[in-house]
């Protein structure tokens, strides 16, 4: 079993995080943002992972430390998890409908990171989130994981179906990415010999 815990404190934030990649989709997240909670619930569901993760910011002062380092610690999980990577199948995407909005994400655990990310939001907060920190929700996680993700929506009408179907769609990327194949058990998922 793969999993990692990681304990994140700074003047802004304090973050615990544990994660098992064979999971079962159980979760326990508290973030003081319930949207943002309700995705990352998502994510872990869809991805069949388990998550527990206790963020405590500085929401007075604004969302922005605590969405961008709850990517961080995320991000961190993943790479302490999957270890030297080797025998993943360390790439994956996904293609899905919500309603009547569709999203692709694509993404690559190579070590290099990289974020592209259109989400066609046009509305300042969905829930009680601002709609703007997904993207640094995103670029945190990347950088911590070594990943290069591409997020798009390539249309959508309710701006809430089309934050979770990236969110669904990243889960969905990040289990195939993370799985292991027989045939590759012991080597690195690279021409290069190194990740």
């Amino acid at each position: 079993m793969r999993s990692a815990a990681i304990e994140r404190n700074t003047k802004e934030t304090q973050i615990r995080g544990k994660l098992t990649i064979e999971g079962h989709g159980r979760y326990e997240i508290s973030t003081g943002i319930r949207f943002f909670d309700h995705m990352l619930e998502l994510f872990t569901k869809h991805g069949a992972f388990d998550l527990k993760l206790n963020a405590r910011g500085d929401l007075d002062v604004d969302q922005h430390h605590t969405v961008e380092d709850v990517g961080i610690v995320l991000g961190q999980l993943f790479s302490k998890a999957l270890g030297n990577r080797r025998g993943i199948n360390r790439a994956g995407y996904f293609v899905l409908p919500m309603d009547e909005s569709l999203a692709v994400v694509a993404l690559d655990l190579g070590g290099r990171p990289t974020l592209v990310y259109k989400d066609l939001v046009r509305v300042r907060l969905v829930g009680d989130l601002q709609t703007e920190l997904v993207e640094d929700f995103f670029g945190g996680f990347v950088n911590h994981a070594g990943a290069n993700l591409h997020a798009q929506i390539l249309y959508g009408r309710s701006n809430h179906h089309k934050i979770e179907a990236i969110f669904k769609c990243f889960a969905r990327a990040m289990k195939y990415a993370c799985s292991t194949d027989k045939r590759l058990r012991g080597q690195l998922p690279s021409t290069k010999g190194l990740l």
